[in-house]
């Protein structure tokens, strides 16, 4: 059985590359965050997107004391992964995480679901950011309704081309 990897590699366009990533994040509100711990052993949780208007960068909420904020102190690459099987798209950004607690960070990227999670609300001592620099990322875009799904078999089939409906790309953001 031989395996191809389909993905494209995009112009080197970092304007365009970053408009089709925020098309394809929107609605897209919680992510999967890859860090690395002691080790190399690779840890990864859900978190809610503080900046869904995504610019290149992606924004977190957390507290300062948590694991995750460790582990991007020793090791700041990260990965970070959206999926949508109800609009078939799956989105994979690799990139450099900082944590910050810069006033100005926090006022531009609070948003109201955060507070359940700070007893301080956007004051709360423990309240950081993460903010994840994108370097790359690769997306898949496929058919997201049922019959979309089933033609996307169908042509695969008869087509011996799994792209044939699917979109995949792996770009530069640097």
């Amino acid at each position: 059985m031989e395996l191809r990897d389909n993905a494209r590699t995009a112009a080197p366009d970092r304007d365009e590359n970053i408009e089709k990533l925020r098309d394809l994040a929107k609605g897209l509100h919680v992510a999967m965050l890859t860090t690395q711990g002691e080790n190399g052993r690779l840890f990864s949780r859900p978190l809610g997107v503080a900046e869904v208007e995504f610019d290149g960068d992606l924004w977190f909420a957390t507290g300062a004391d948590s694991e995750k904020v460790r582990e991007i102190e020793a090791t700041p690459q990260v990965n970070v992964a959206f999926a949508s099987d109800d609009n078939g798209t799956y989105i994979s950004i690799s990139g450099r995480a900082i944590a910050t607690r810069d006033r100005g960070d926090i006022e531009r990227h609070w948003k109201p679901y955060m507070a359940p999670y700070f007893e301080g609300g956007k004051d709360d001592p423990n309240l950081c950011l993460i903010r994840v620099e994108a370097e790359s990322a690769e997306y898949w875009d496929t058919p997201g309704t049922v019959a979309g799904k089933a033609l996307q078999f169908l042509l695969t089939a008869v087509t011996h081309d799994p792209g044939v409906l699917s979109d995949n790309q792996r770009i530069n953001l640097q």
